[in-house]
């Protein structure tokens, strides 16, 4: 089997991928090159990407593929009918980043809530103080605060529990038009008016593209924070910008974009009320080393016909 590994250094290069030798020929190319993509995948029978799109061009030119493993859970970038038209089988990894995506939503709430970044600079000053501490700058409990939190998979209910370990109410909100069989969750408006903390998990689809535009930011307290570390396309991203550079909302925490890397002049390299990262809310070792073993296990599965287990659907 031929195996062309796309993006490879997404993975991170302390984790060591050469298990996936097992299988037969391993290509490995490590950046994302849109141009050479379908040089890089024409031969190969076994596909690995992450954030490449594949679509009808690209399976066309991939005559010999068989199956393509998505690393990662989200699959916007796959074009499922097309996968389907070829007969080529598409598969993701489910629940590798859950606690690695809890603890970043947390790490970095937590940072903004104690005032890290600014007492970091202001203990410089610390020489210069007339009694034995510094309080400049307010820091808030999240005991007694209300965390909302869109899309209740494993991130979110792992999000849940830990705003419950620090005594935060917790509402989880219904996304419209869908239908649920529980009485727990309850609609969007009434989330984003109530949550001092807003945290996004859900997937990127159609339904959920521009879920929260300037209308439902408006919704919300003028002291909310807004996490997202799920797909950048969930949050309007010119929209936040109006809604952080006028005091909207009080506070962004943002992990992912529309355009990933962004160019230099992405508007949110103005603001100062907004803690971006580079799309790493995943990434912990242990996430990374579990999604790795994901897709062993997926391509295991595959050559042993096992097709139905690992199929993606929609």
């Amino acid at each position: 089997m031929k195996i062309v590994f796309l993006e490879a250094d997404a993975l991170g290069k302390d984790i060591d991928i050469s298990p996936l030798k097992q299988f037969g020929e391993l290509i490995v190319y490590p950046d994302y090159r849109p141009d050479k993509t379908l040089e890089r995948i024409k031969d190969a029978e076994i596909l690995i990407v992450n954030k490449t799109p594949i679509g009808e061009k690209e399976l066309q030119a991939a005559k010999n593929l068989k199956l393509i493993c998505v690393a990662a859970t989200g699959y916007n970038n796959i074009d499922i009918a097309a996968t389907l038209k070829y007969n080529v089988v598409a598969t993701n990894v489910k629940g590798y980043s859950t606690e690695s995506v809890a603890q970043h939503v947390f790490a970095h709430l937590l940072a903004v809530m104690n005032k890290v970044f600014e007492y970091q600079q202001e203990v410089k000053n610390w020489p210069n103080s007339n009694t034995f501490t510094i309080i400049t700058h307010t820091i808030e409990e999240l005991r007694g605060k209300t965390m909302g939190i869109i899309g209740y998979g494993n991130i979110g209910k792992r999000v849940a529990q830990l705003a419950q370990a620090f005594k935060m109410r917790v509402l989880i909100a219904k996304r419209p038009g869908v239908k649920y069989n529980d009485n727990f969750r309850v609609d969007l408006e009434t989330v984003l008016k109530h949550s001092d903390v807003l945290s996004i998990h859900t997937p990127l689809t159609e339904q959920t593209k521009n879920l929260i535009t300037l209308r439902e930011l408006k919704m919300m307290k003028p002291s909310a924070i807004l996490i997202n570390t799920a797909r950048g396309g969930i949050v309007n991203e010119q929209d936040l910008y109006t809604a952080l550079k006028q005091k909207i909302i009080s506070f962004a925490i943002v992990d992912v974009l529309t355009q990933e890397p962004p160019p230099e002049d992405h508007i949110f390299y103005e603001l100062d009320n907004i803690l971006l990262t580079p799309h790493i809310a995943w990434t912990s070792r242990q996430a990374r080393q579990t999604l790795l073993n994901g897709i062993i296990e997926n391509i295991q599965k595959f050559l042993q016909g096992k097709i139905d287990e690992i199929r993606l659907t929609r």
